[in-house]
């Protein structure tokens, strides 16, 4: 009985034994049938490629990612995605190929995206992959198996190096690819399907495809010629922006030497002619040499210092989106509608996807550039429904651009002053006064609601922003400056424009109160309907901010409330109100002027403002100079840094 059990168990254990052993091959078998697939990518900019199964990771120039798939995989597909932005918990969005804002996808991105298709040792067959434009095109691609020595019956990959995108029919191209006909405009329309397809090879936008990626399947007439198919357990190398194929001709063969006679006058003065030509001809060849070596030297130089520049803005992703130049090329049409042009750049309308934005692009290489990093750091890094809106920016070798939420109405200036030239109807009091209100609580924001007090510096019309509906949002943070909250004043340089600038600038001694003067004058602009410097206007005029003074101290303020509204006409005492609010910022001495907080009360009607204020507002005399300066000598003032809000 007992060696009857002992052999059942032993018989149990052979067949365990036996089980596991067949469980090993079959897992060795289906391992040598599995793939890996890296991907290369050899664009000069980032990518992020998407794979179903597998994920998505960032992929920066010449960087490579392994990708292990099992046997059995079945309609698998890799694409790249451009314009991404996406940050530490792996959510965001990207220009092209999205597939729900996830950097690890797990369902199919849109279009236009250039896809790798493929079957991975399915039953008895082997693999099979293709490159498919059916869903458009984004970036050049290449999908190729990896020879290895010794193994056979594997055909060619398809290849589609060509750069559809700069050729792209205006019809179909979009921001980041090119859209395919028969997604585009209906296959019906197209003849990509159906009885119309025999037609397809002349049809314009569908040919387009074909004629530039032959070996990519791109419509319904495709034959087999767009499907490879390699044996089971090959690998496979997919190259964004592969190499494009260069004959190299081959080199001239040297001509024969000419037969010299016999003359010895000839063979004189070839001699001569050799011994004059030789030392010229190596002149010649050591110039050409050191012209080469210069040029060689000189664009290397430049590639560092593009390099040094991409560089510097890199740890800027994740923050606002990062665009390439061709990409805001395209979505401006070659930056042809201006808005506007200011000190460091002019502004262009564009479309991105299905949002309207505005383009801003510097117009000089090195110009402006410790500006541009100032705002993109700043306005990148925080959120009001009073300050515009960053979607991105670019910076790529030479070009700096920025791209902001388009707003209609453009800036402030173009509806209160009242010029020959402008035909825009003057605002009412009611608008006039939520502009007002607006741009304080942007101000209040950045002063006192930031974890760094953040001072803008060229706070003005033109820097002030309306919507379809009036609401006003401060733009253009170029000059701004961070202020820690244990610092009273940053000593910086001269910045702002002329008008706007409060006395202390005299003195390099800058606070957020200097926004405050700058908001006081603002206000006056406002409700006076003009500019603050006016040469048009006779000489005691031309300065609004003195005639401010001369007005206040005869008791005749009424006299400069806009006189092209008779709806400001109407409200007399209100604007007259607002105007003690100004001339309380606008107090030489900063320390006397209202926190921005305070204004936004004074707004709201919940406090009045301080009447017991200096009606000096222009800073003139040396007594003047001395109270803008108002410095503690014991606490030496710091410089601070451009930086973004921590």
């Amino acid at each position: 009985m007992q060696l009857k059990i002992t052999m059942q168990m032993a018989v149990v254990s052979t067949s365990w034994a036996l089980c596991l052993l067949s469980l090993h091959l079959l897992l060795l078998a289906a391992t040598n049938e599995a793939a890996t697939i890296t991907i290369l990518n050899r664009c000069s900019y980032t990518v992020w490629p998407a794979a179903l199964p597998g994920g998505g990771v960032q992929l920066d120039p010449e960087q490579r990612w392994a990708l292990d798939l099992p046997a059995g995989t079945m309609g698998g597909r890799i694409w790249a995605r451009t314009g991404c932005s996406f940050h530490g918990k792996g959510n965001g969005s990207c220009q092209t190929g999205d597939c729900g804002g996830l950097l690890a996808c797990t369902g199919s991105g849109q279009p236009p995206s250039t896809l790798a298709e493929f079957t991975i040792g399915q039953g008895q067959t082997g693999d099979f992959l293709d490159i498919s434009l059916v869903d458009g095109f984004n970036v050049p691609m290449d999908f190729l198996p990896v020879q290895v020595q010794g193994r056979s019956g594997c055909s060619n990959g398809p290849r589609c190096g060509a750069n559809i995108t700069s050729q792209c029919p205006s019809e179909l191209i979009v921001p980041g690819g090119c859209k395919d006909a028969c997604t585009a405009f209906g296959a019906d329309a197209y003849c990509c399907t159906g009885s119309a397809a025999s037609n397809c090879s002349s049809t314009q936008y569908s040919d387009f495809f074909k004629r530039m990626c032959p070996t990519a399947y791109s419509y319904s007439m495709d034959d087999n010629s767009t499907t490879f198919s390699c044996p089971r357990g090959t690998n496979y190398q997919i190259t964004f922006c592969p190499l494009t194929n260069k004959t190299i001709s081959p080199a001239a063969a040297s001509p024969l030497p000419a037969t010299i006679g016999k003359s010895s006058k000839k063979s004189l003065t070839a001699s001569r002619v050799s011994m004059i030509l030789a030392p010229v001809g190596g002149f010649i060849l050591l110039t050409i040499l050191l012209v080469f070596t210069l040029l060689i030297c000189k664009q290397r130089t430049q590639q560092h210092q593009d390099m040094n520049e991409e560089e510097e803005f890199g740890e800027l992703q994740g923050k606002p989106m990062r665009f390439t130049f061709q990409q805001l090329k395209v979505a401006t049409g070659q930056f042809t509608e201006k808005l506007g042009e200011g000190g460091f750049g002019s502004v262009f309308k564009g479309q991105f996807v299905d949002e309207t934005i505005a383009v801003k692009r510097l117009d000089r290489a090195g110009q402006g550039k410790r500006e541009f990093s100032a705002e993109v750091e700043t306005i990148g890094s925080i959120h009001h429904i009073n300050l515009v809106r960053l979607i991105g920016f670019c910076a790529e070798k030479s070009h700096r651009l920025l791209v902001y939420e388009y707003m209609p109405n453009g800036s402030l200036d173009r509806w209160i002053y009242c010029r020959h030239d402008n035909n825009n109807t003057p605002l009412d009091w009611s608008t006039r006064c939520k502009i007002i209100m607006q741009i304080a609580k942007g101000l209040a924001y950045l002063h006192e609601e930031c974890t760094k007090k953040i001072a803008h510096l060229d706070v003005k019309p033109q820097n002030i922003l309306l919507d379809d509906n009036f609401n006003a949002k401060l733009s253009d943070f170029g000059l701004c400056k961070l202020i820690d909250r244990d610092m009273s004043q940053v000593v910086t340089r001269t910045r702002g424009t002329p008008g706007y600038l409060a006395p202390e600038w005299l003195t390099s001694h800058i606070t957020e109160k200097a926004d405050i003067y700058s908001f006081g004058v603002v206000l006056m602009e406002v409700i006076s309907g003009r500019k603050n410097l006016d040469t048009s206007r006779s000489e005691e005029s031309i300065h609004l901010i003195s005639l401010l003074e001369q007005k206040v101290k005869s008791d005749r303020l009424v006299d400069l409330i806009d006189s092209n509204s008779d709806d400001m006409q109407a409200h007399k005492q209100d604007a007259i109100q607002m105007m003690m609010l100004a001339m309380w910022c606008l107090q030489i001495d900063c320390k006397r002027r209202p926190k921005m907080s305070e204004v936004v009360t004074v707004l709201e009607s919940t406090m009045d403002a301080d009447t017991n204020i200096e009606h000096n507002f222009v800073a003139t005399g040396a007594g003047n100079f001395a109270i803008a300066r108002n410095i503690n000598s014991s606490a030496p003032p710091l410089d601070s840094v451009v930086s973004g809000p921590r």
